[in-house]
């Protein structure tokens, strides 16, 4: 089976792509920029789902892709653009990264961008798979500085509580949902075990790097008085408004959702702890990394 991974060179593409070398798959990854180093049997295609020429030749010969559409401006189109295509090209099974509990905040932009391309895929003919994530844990890569050198941690998730995911564990079931066979119309939640809060994120912190990490608190005014410096506008404005419906609503996972994904994967979710004690452990060069 020849599949085709798109955002291959990403946090969760790349996560794909190890999980499905596995499994011997024939994999080829999409990217804008073919010198980007690729694991041992990944094949890069050069190419952009924005790019007209490139959208009706990278599907060509192709069985099953992983879409996975980088939160932009762009990302509708872009997906649909891909669907469109893979469409006249034959492929066989998509597997589409959207977003845990989607259709509860259509109004934010990164959001309702994926409820129009899961519904084309339902009507597309293909057979598809849909994988909906929490918040990653390795967003917390993001912040080794400040917890390293200011204690703090300062992602303003609140204390409605999230059902956070490690991208390893998407890697995993996206990788199964495109190489057997029992997955076609599904919707997967994948979560987490524990329910997180800014609070308990900061003590686990803490208790893996062993030193005192407090939380930067709720105040989103600040928060965008930072991130202005570092992020487009617009996407400030997308995430601001997700980290207030976090604050107010959570993102917690079903106990439905957790056991679906524990058969789907044959174990139970990686909890935040052991993510955070090895990343720690990688962070400060301790005994446990080596």
């Amino acid at each position: 089976m020849k599949i085709l991974v798109t955002g291959g060179t990403g946090t969760v593409g790349s996560q794909v792509v190890q999980e499905l070398l596995k499994r011997d798959a024939d994999v080829s990854v999409l990217t804008r920029d073919a010198s980007k180093p690729l694991p041992a049997g990944a094949r890069a295609v050069e190419g952009n789902l924005l790019d007209v020429n490139s959208v009706r030749q990278v599907f060509n010969g192709v069985d099953a892709v992983f879409l996975l559409n980088p939160v932009s401006q762009t990302e509708t189109s872009e997906a649909l653009m891909a669907v469109t295509s893979m469409r006249k090209a034959g492929v066989k099974r998509v597997v589409y990264l959207s977003v845990h509990a989607v259709d509860q905040a259509p109004w934010l932009p990164h959001f309702g961008s994926k409820i129009g391309v899961e519904d084309a895929l339902k009507k597309s003919g293909m057979a598809y798979t849909i994988l909906r994530p929490n918040n990653f844990y390795q967003n917390d890569y993001w912040f080794k500085d400040v917890l390293l050198q200011y204690g703090v941690y300062p992602q303003p998730i609140g204390s409605a509580g999230l059902s956070r995911v490690d991208t390893r564990d998407i890697g995993e079931a996206a990788a199964i949902a495109l190489t057997s066979g029992g997955h076609e119309g599904q919707t997967y939640d994948l979560v987490g075990p524990d329910v997180v809060t800014g609070e308990s994120t900061a003590r686990t912190w803490a208790s893996a790097l062993g030193k005192p990490i407090s939380y930067g608190g709720d105040d989103l005014d600040a928060w965008e008085a930072v991130q202005v410096n570092y992020l487009p506008h617009w996407m400030v404005f997308d995430f601001r408004e997700m980290y207030l419906h976090f604050q107010q609503q959570g993102l917690k996972a079903s106990p439905d959702a957790l056991a679906r994904q524990t058969q789907l994967l044959g174990r139970a979710p990686r909890s935040f702890e052991s993510f955070a004690a090895e990343t720690a452990a990688a962070w400060t060069g301790s005994a446990a990394a080596r």
